[in-house]
């Protein structure tokens, strides 16, 4: 089985300037997904698709792959993730190079670690799936939400008001962390989320949308916690 780690790091970013190389706790915040994927020793290659000769520069310095740039087509605002796989694996596909199953990992994911995609890949390969999802629960039950409308707040669930929370079902999220999938399925598919999808459940305290410099600080208050957590129970936080 040939396996393919792709790490999808564009170099426009809105809300936070040049984030996927931005200094998270002494080093750029791309590299943590990088030494993920090459010391869980899973993959034949770890590549990084960006369309940014600087990200280009860093992946390799931190050994991962840059075989070609991504399209200006798939580097806007408005490319989806599976645009982007969609891509890479058409490109490799052009130079003779064809793959079985990959990972599609995020610039952003400090709390990725090689141990945790092994335990991904373990369970993904002893089941059925076309892929594979990193989920939370929720830490509120949705369906006791409630929104506002003509200045008033409402249920909007209704039928769910008096419903204790720990009796309703539990509902999940995507972490936005790392995705395996099987090529054939998702060249299929052509959507990871679409199909015989299994979930991987990960802690709230490995969890963290990095989408302001906010949510930057409090990921990396997290992080130092995982650390600190690490390092009294004698284990070790490796990426």
């Amino acid at each position: 089985m040939k396996t393919l780690a792709i790490i999808t790091a564009r170099g426009g970013s809105k809300r936070i300037p040049r984030k996927n190389v931005k200094p998270f706790l002494g080093k750029p915040i791309l590299a943590y997904s990088i030494e993920a994927a090459l010391q869980s020793g899973l993959f034949d290659t770890c590549m990084v698709s960006t369309d940014d000769e600087e990200i280009a520069r860093i992946a390799k310095e931190y050994g991962a792959e840059v075989p070609f740039l991504r399209s200006s087509e798939n580097s806007n605002d408005h490319a989806t993730t599976n645009d982007v796989i969609l891509e890479v694996l058409e490109e490799y596909e052009k130079r003779g190079e064809v793959f079985d199953l990959a990972c599609c990992l995020y610039p952003t994911a400090p709390f990725v670690t090689a141990q945790k995609l092994k335990n991904a890949y373990e369970a993904f390969l002893s089941s059925d799936a076309d892929s594979l999802i990193p989920v939370v629960a929720f830490s509120y039950p949705p369906k006791r939400g409630l929104v506002v409308r003509e200045g008033r707040l409402i249920f909007e669930y209704p039928e769910y008001m008096d419903t204790r929370s720990q009796d309703l079902e539990p509902c999940y999220h995507d972490v936005g962390q790392f995705y395996f999938f099987r090529v054939p399925n998702f060249k299929r598919n052509r959507k990871l989320m679409l199909g015989n999808v299994l979930p991987f459940e990960v802690p709230e305290t490995e969890v963290q949308d990095i989408d302001n410099l906010t949510d930057w600080e409090i990921a990396e208050i997290k992080y130092r916690m995982l650390i600190e957590k690490a390092e009294a129970d004698g284990t070790s936080q490796s990426k």
